[in-house]
């Protein structure tokens, strides 16, 4: 059995120091260590983005990214995202009808969140490359597509 390693990293905005397994993946460190459930287990590839958390600002599929590779880093998760554009994607989300059994939904949200961060006047197509690593068996897409294009409208709105 390999040694534990220390991971030191910010969660949400609060330094963790912990063990962790050397191959241990971040989803695991963030679900069953510190107990962050809303980072969803589904694909354990890297293919459906429920797990996707975002490290420095940046998504990542966290079941196939290491915790160590966190090292020092700061990682936001559905949990810690609490600010007006997340909000504002959860709001525009179930306006939208862009929910429906809720399982992928964190996943979506984060993903939407570093977006509309990087790019808030984001176009449709966009939009689409953006959100094509989230896989949604429910809803078929068009209400989460129309969700981020009413945050953006919105978003243009308030600038003016």
């Amino acid at each position: 059995m390999d040694p534990m390693a220390t991971l030191t990293t910010t969660v949400n905005g609060r330094e963790e120091r912990l063990e962790v397994e050397p191959l241990e993946k971040l989803m695991d460190t963030l679900r069953n260590r510190l107990h962050l459930r809303g980072t969803k287990e589904g694909c354990r590839e890297g293919e459906c983005g429920a797990c996707t958390v975002l490290v420095d600002g940046m998504p990542v599929n966290s079941c196939i990214y290491a915790a160590m590779q966190a090292q020092g880093r700061r990682i936001e998760t559905i949990e810690g995202l609490d600010d007006a554009l997340t909000r504002a994607v959860q709001d525009a989300i179930v306006a939208c009808g862009g929910v429906q059994c809720g399982y992928c939904t964190p996943g979506f949200v984060v993903m939407i969140t570093a977006l509309l961060r990087r790019y808030p006047d984001a176009d449709e197509a966009l939009v689409r490359e953006a959100l094509s690593g989230n896989i949604c068996r429910c809803t078929g897409y068009a209400g989460i597509a129309d969700a981020v294009q009413q945050v953006v409208a919105s978003n243009a709105g308030r600038a003016t």
